[in-house]
């Protein structure tokens, strides 16, 4: 940049279409305040982020504007046009906003510009247009006023449903547990009562050693007893009821259920037959059918804490409520922990597919709002498909250069051509009025763009929608 030269005149400034219409005292204040300024080519007249000090207005030659995604810059205008402006654009707010420059500006050619100092024309420039300067105020702080109610709207319903579908989720295996737990005590009752009927039949110790035998071994083979399939089930419990029934048992066919559950058949009952005497083989088999179903009942009770504990760590993995904001973060935890929260909202005819890069190195990134991310993408994904009922919900993982790739792939009727370029704009939604705010994309697109230094992109055909969404690897140089 050279020295500011000479100054504009009245008549010359009346040439550019900004100050076309003002006043002789309005010219003359601009002629005196506003210095031209040369740049060479290459030069940069503003730099993204720094403090917004001038408004320029273009002169002679050609600039171009860029702006930092996802650590690339990516040209946005490139003009010659006489009196096209950038730099401090938002001068008219003064000290009440933050004024920084918005993008970065070059000198593609030599360049002229003629620079005002934000501060001086923002005082006049609010007396010249009282009115003009409350109208420009109220858009923008409406605008942001509004998007950040319907932002916190729109969380808290993407709240309250994350809670009803985890809610869901805790309800069935929290009332397994109660259910099994409440057998539990039955089956405890049973198995004493046995019991005491057993030692009143005066068993010799190496009878009784035998029973316990088999029990332990009885109980051992459930962790391992395969599923079988309904014909399987009911061919052998027909098979376990017919021996029970000829050997005097009474109510075989509840007695064949609690075994065949077990993986247990009429050649193990055998052995239990040739253990004790005719008339102490229907106590036995109780006693034993009784620790076998409380066996079962266990399993059943830790499989659905278990499930419990993962929901609940699914709940932490997705708040981040223990752990500090930025870190290095797995993405396919974060992923996973969301699928997880979304339960209750994937339909049975949605088929969920995982293509995860394993290799995948920690991304630094906000794992918390990250998972809002998936959040958003996800729920529309889903949306997409409800139409339908069913579909193929993909996510995929790899490695792009420098960044970590996530595609959230839906089998939808697709976004139309013209609509996909406006799909990251605030309040903007293809959904039905009164669904949606038309935010989610938007967030997810400050969050992924602005927070991260990454990048978001969507191509959509009918049957394949991809939002794909980059993640530097590095930490990124911060964005304002």
């Amino acid at each position: 940049m050279t020295a500011p030269g000479r100054r504009l005149t009245p008549d010359e400034l009346r040439e550019l279409f900004l100050f076309e219409d003002l006043d002789d005292d309005q010219l003359g204040w601009v002629a005196a305040n506003g210095d031209v300024v040369d740049f060479a080519a290459g030069a940069e007249v503003s730099v993204e982020g720094e403090p917004a000090e001038c408004f320029f207005v273009l002169l002679d030659g050609t600039m171009s504007m860029v702006r930092l995604v996802g650590g690339s810059e990516v040209e946005t205008v490139r003009t010659d046009s006489r009196g096209v402006y950038s730099g401090a654009v938002q001068f008219y707010f003064g000290d009440r906003l933050e004024q920084r420059y918005p993008a970065t500006v070059r000198a593609v050619t030599d360049c002229r510009f003629l620079a005002l100092p934000a501060p001086a024309f923002a005082a006049v420039f609010r007396s010249w247009y009282p009115m003009a300067v409350h109208l420009l105020e109220g858009m923008f702080v409406g605008q942001r006023n509004a998007a950040e109610l319907v932002g916190q709207r729109e969380r808290l319903l993407a709240l309250g449903k994350l809670t009803a579908g985890l809610t869901h989720e805790l309800n069935n295996p929290a009332a397994a547990a109660a259910r099994a737990a409440a057998a539990l005590r039955d089956r405890f009752a049973g198995m004493r009562h046995k019991l005491t009927l057993l030692s009143e039949g005066r068993l010799d110790g190496q009878v009784l050693r035998a029973l316990t035998g088999l029990q332990e071994e009885f109980v051992t083979r459930i962790d391992t007893t395969r599923e079988l399939s309904a014909l399987d089930r009911s061919d052998q419990e027909d098979a376990l009821g017919d021996w029970l029934e000829e050997h005097g048992l009474s109510r075989p066919w509840d007695l064949a259920g609690v075994f065949v559950a077990a993986g247990l058949g009429p050649d193990d009952l055998e052995r239990v037959a040739g253990a004790v005497a005719a008339d102490h083989l229907e106590p036995a088999v109780r006693w034993l059918a009784y620790t076998v179903e409380a066996e079962t009942l266990l399993v059943e009770i830790a499989d659905s804490t278990g499930r419990i504990s993962s929901l609940v760590d699914a709940a932490k993995q997705y708040s981040q409520m223990d752990r500090t904001p930025h870190q290095p973060t797995e993405l396919h935890a974060g992923l996973d922990a969301t699928l997880v929260m979304l339960g209750g909202k994937i339909s049975p005819d949605i088929t969920v597919v995982k293509d995860y890069d394993r290799t995948l190195p920690p991304v630094p990134a906000y794992a918390g709002e990250l998972n809002q991310v998936w959040t958003n993408l996800i729920v529309n994904a889903l949306d997409a498909m409800s139409s339908n009922g069913e579909g193929t919900l993909t996510l995929r993982t790899a490695r792009d250069g420098d960044c970590a790739l996530v595609e959230v792939v839906d089998t939808g009727p697709g976004i139309p051509p013209e609509l996909q370029a406006r799909v990251f704009e605030p309040f903007f939604t293809t959904k039905p009025v009164g669904q949606g705010t038309g935010l989610g994309l938007d967030v997810s697109w400050r969050i992924v763009v602005k927070r991260h230094g990454g990048d978001l992109r969507v191509t959509s055909r009918p049957g394949e929608t991809r939002f794909s969404v980059l993640l530097p690897l590095t930490e990124p140089s911060p964005t304002p």
